[in-house]
């Protein structure tokens, strides 16, 4: 960590690899945590003390007292869901309103986005993408459309700004026939306005730099993984904003002289959420097993997460796009009972051997595994890394020769404590 310069934290895979948690171990080390894309279809555990939490839009190192935490603006908000993860926050005791700062440029997700999200999906029929129907992908259309509410029009004239966007995804909606009923959806969504009001808004670019100005130290939160990414991830089946670094740029307003270290964050095998290609997805007994013992579901939707073996293949290009530095690995108790763990080298496309990742996996991709001895071994009480079983640290070496890059932190638990930094 330099002083002046803000640290990136990212996914590599297909989101849900453990971010929340790493985050809230490493605000200690800074003063700042910036959240710089996504919206609240991502949901982000953190465990400590006994105490479960999901947080969807505020970054998380709200937990860590005095820290100040910046929405950006490349994050789309929603009101309504916003207020209801704020409220339970300070039921629990975390004071929010001085310390959350939110940008006066974050685009707002309306009621009707979430109508046009299943509208959309429905009329894809057996293409569906598989979103969460948050309404994440409706509001960046109208961002890059030009066509967008943002957090600082409540301030200026929003009644009539809100109703000319309505009425425009009315016409989308009148035009495919999708029946729908907002009424009590949008009341709550209007108090979530004025709730909304009562934090500082924000210039958060003008805010972070001068920041980084004063010397402080800044960390940057990413949602979904880099393989979601909308430009270099499995593409059409990907979110709708840049998870990966250069987002973090664009999402809040620095440049790309301030990055320093990038933080990748990997599950030790891998897991995807919804519709799209995963070469090493596994539908036996396997991947059954590491769902029930990873608790693997949706934070926010609940939904069952696919699992498989890590894809080295997937993570090298993962690592290359962000310029990663230091490799995060998380859940790695959860591979504890395995007597073999596999890990993908490459790929074998109509016959051929590739060790890059293609325009298109959605057909034709088979994985190539090395197989490796497992470590049966409870790692979950370990305190640090001398007392990882041989085999484990054969695992760990093993992937950082494989992807050129050092793993400086493994998770082996979801709670604050399960954390060894080599």
């Amino acid at each position: 960590m330099k002083k002046g310069k803000v640290d990136v934290l990212l996914g590599l895979q297909w989101g849900d690899e453990g971010k929340g948690k790493v985050v809230d171990v490493l605000t200690p080390r800074y003063d700042v945590v910036a959240r710089f894309q996504g919206g609240p279809n991502a949901g982000h555990t953190l465990e400590f003390e006994g105490e479960k939490y999901v947080l969807r839009s505020i970054p998380s190192g709200i937990f860590q007292g005095g820290k100040v935490n910046i929405i950006g603006n490349g994050v789309v908000l929603a009101p309504d869901l916003f207020m209801d993860e704020a409220k339970a926050l300070e039921a629990s005791g975390h004071s929010l309103r001085e310390r959350l700062h939110i940008s006066r440029k974050a685009h707002l997700i309306m009621p009707t986005h979430r109508v046009l999200d299943a509208a959309y999906e429905a009329a894809k029929g057996k293409s569906k993408v598989g979103t969460t129907g948050k309404g994440i992908g409706p509001t960046y259309t109208d961002k890059v459309s030009r066509t967008g509410l943002r957090v600082g029009d409540i301030f200026d004239d929003f009644n009539r700004k809100y109703s000319e966007c309505k009425a425009r995804h009315e016409a989308i909606l009148k035009s495919m026939n999708f029946e729908y009923d907002i009424e009590e959806v949008e009341k709550k969504w209007m108090e979530g306005i004025e709730y909304l009001r009562q934090f500082p808004i924000v210039d958060s670019e003008h805010e972070i730099n001068s920041l980084l100005k004063e010397g402080k130290s800044v960390l940057c939160e990413g949602a979904q993984g880099t393989l979601l990414d909308v430009d270099f991830g499995s593409y059409p089946f990907v979110t709708s904003s840049n998870t990966i670094c250069a987002g973090a740029c664009s999402g809040l307003g620095i440049g790309p002289n301030r990055i320093g270290e990038v933080y990748g964050i990997m599950k030790a095998y891998c897991t995807r959420v919804g519709a799209g290609p995963f070469p090493t997805e596994l539908f036996d007994e396997t991947g059954a097993t590491i769902r029930q013992i990873g608790h693997e579901y949706g934070a926010v939707t609940g939904r069952e997460r696919r699992c498989g073996w890590i894809d080295l293949v997937a993570l090298r290009y993962a690592i290359m796009i962000n310029g990663v530095t230091q490799l995060i690995m998380m859940k790695s108790d959860v591979l504890d009972g395995f007597d073999t763990i596999k890990a993908c080298v490459a790929y074998k496309q109509n016959g051929k051997e590739i060790n890059y990742f293609p325009y298109n996996i959605e057909e034709g991709i088979e994985p190539v595994y090395v197989e490796m001895p497992g470590w049966k071994t409870d790692m979950t009480q370990f305190t640090s890394e001398e007392q990882f079983p041989e085999a484990f640290s054969n695992y760990v070496k093993f992937l950082e020769e494989q992807l050129e890059t050092p793993i400086k932190i493994i998770s082996i638990g979801p709670d604050r404590e399960q954390t060894i930094v080599r």
